[in-house]
Formats: C-alpha cells, sequence, structure tokens
C-alpha cells in the first residue's frame, strides 16, 4: 500500500513559473502607465515583493499592507511620483492573465493525477490564483483549491492547514504530503501541522526547517513516494 494518498502543492515557483509570470506583468504595468522602466526594475520589484509576502507570512503585517504597499516601496526607492494603488490594480489585472508554468509541472500533475489525489495550497489573492490555474490548464488534474484571503489565514499559521485538512477527502494527515518551494510557508507550516513535507529546492538553498523530502528537481517526487 503506497504510503499517501493526497498531494498538496504549493503554486507560484512550486508548478508556476512565478518569476516569468511577475516580470511580464510588471513590464505590462509599467509601460501602460507611461511610467519608466528600466532594465532590473523587474528584479527590485520582485525583492521588494518577497519581503511583504515573507512579512506577512511570519504575520508582522496584515494582507492588505501587500498590494499597495509593495508599489510605495519600488517607488519610493525608485524616486518615482505616482498613485501607488492605480499601479497595484493595473499589474494585479495582468498578473490575473500569467500562467507560465515550469518546466514539467503539467506533464508531472498529468501523471500524479491517476493515482493521487492533488490539492493546491496558495497565499493570494483568490480572483488572481483562480484565473491564472485556470488558464494554466490544470483545474482538471487537481481536486482543489485552498487560496489564503478565501481561508481567512495564510501559510504557514495553523487556521490555514488546519482549514485544508477539514475540507479534503483523506482525513489521516499521515497520508498527506505538502510539496513546496518555500521554507517559511510550505515546509514550516507543514512541520506545525503535523504534515510530512518535501522541499522543491533547486537552487540548493540552506534548509532553515526539517523538511521530510528534499528534492532538486520535480520529477524527484517520484522517487519519493515509490519510496
Amino acid at each position: 500500500m503506497k504510503k499517501y494518498t493526497t498531494l498538496l502543492f504549493d503554486a507560484d515557483d512550486t508548478l508556476l513559473d512565478f518569476k516569468r509570470c511577475e516580470a511580464a506583468a510588471f513590464k505590462k504595468m509599467m509601460l501602460h502607465l507611461g511610467l519608466p522602466f528600466e532594465e532590473g526594475d523587474e528584479k527590485l520589484y520582485s525583492r521588494v515583493n518577497q519581503s511583504f509576502w515573507e512579512r506577512y507570512e511570519l504575520g508582522e503585517i496584515p494582507k492588505s499592507e501587500i498590494s499597495v504597499g509593495r508599489y510605495k516601496e519600488f517607488f519610493r526607492i525608485k524616486g518615482i511620483d505616482t498613485d501607488a494603488a492605480v499601479a497595484a490594480k493595473t499589474y494585479e489585472n495582468f498578473l490575473s492573465e500569467q500562467h507560465f508554468m515550469l518546466d514539467g509541472a503539467y506533464e508531472l500533475l498529468k501523471e500524479l493525477s491517476k493515482d493521487y489525489d492533488i490539492y493546491i495550497i496558495t497565499n493570494g489573492t483568490d480572483y488572481i490564483q483562480k484565473k491564472r490555474l485556470s488558464k494554466s490548464g490544470i483545474t482538471p488534474l487537481i481536486k482543489g483549491v485552498f487560496i489564503s484571503e478565501i481561508v481567512g489565514a495564510p501559510k504557514p499559521e495553523q487556521q490555514y492547514f488546519n482549514y485544508v485538512l477539514k475540507n479534503i477527502t483523506e482525513q489521516e494527515k499521515e497520508r498527506v504530503l505538502i510539496v513546496g518551494d518555500s521554507m517559511s510557508s510550505d515546509i514550516l507550516g507543514g512541520i506545525n501541522a503535523g504534515i510530512d513535507t518535501c522541499w522543491y529546492n533547486p537552487y540548493g538553498k540552506p534548509t532553515k526547517y526539517q523538511p521530510t523530502y528534499q528534492i532538486t528537481a520535480l520529477t524527484d517526487i517520484f522517487n519519493v513516494l515509490e519510496n
């Protein structure tokens, strides 16, 4: 008998190529609003954005502060005088259209869905994440999506994972495996919830918490599941 019946996959940077999606949406926003755009601005914005999400996951700021706050900070650094709220809304509209997937991610889900129940666990905005996942074509392969905005708490909070466990078919947490790239949300959240974790770590980042398994390529998940 296989150990796991259910796989909880993170979305961005685990299945979806968020860096590519983010860069495309950001550039479109800047050009659409007629703002000065320079090479490297996408990377600067990405760092600012990541810092806001990390602070949110650690409980340092409310989610409501992310959307506009990250743009206020970016424009402050760049010395650009513009309406951060307008920029945020424009960016989010463009981001909802971006659905680039990591190489092999769709094929991986297609194969795994034959033998496992697959759910998506993601921090983010409801309409943006649902639209992106739908456009990616993976919704027929998964049984459900848990978005922090709807759950009412982000990963890694216990409340988030309690909600997920109550709303999936499998009720024995020992038969559930979390697969994600974020040490601070996926791995820490799984550890605190008593759920096995598989850290997708393609860049060899240092381990802050101890996942149950660690993989450097998505296809390595087959070795984890077979063993």
